[in-house]
């Protein structure tokens, strides 16, 4: 593969098996769109609140039952 080519970056001879480099490779992708969404929630949780994620999961951890997004949203606070 001359995208992934192994040899001197290969260190554990993970690319010696072609069955397992694909799986491994589908892993890798599928791994980076999860973090990718979970940016996105972030992005979106600090457009919405207006405050950082550490600053959100501070208040949530506080008080769970009065700080959480079902009551942001169904309280009137946010409109789209």
């Amino acid at each position: 593969d001359a995208i992934n080519p192994g040899g001197v970056f290969d260190p554990l001879g993970l690319a010696d098996d072609p069955e397992g480099l694909a799986v491994m490779k589908v892993r890798e992708i599928k791994n980076g769109r999860l973090a990718m969404t979970a940016m996105l929630g972030y992005f979106v949780q600090a457009i919405v609140t207006g405050k950082g994620p550490l600053e959100n999961l501070s208040e949530h951890l506080a008080d769970p039952l009065a700080n959480n997004g079902l009551n942001m949203v169904t309280a009137g606070k946010y409109t789209p």
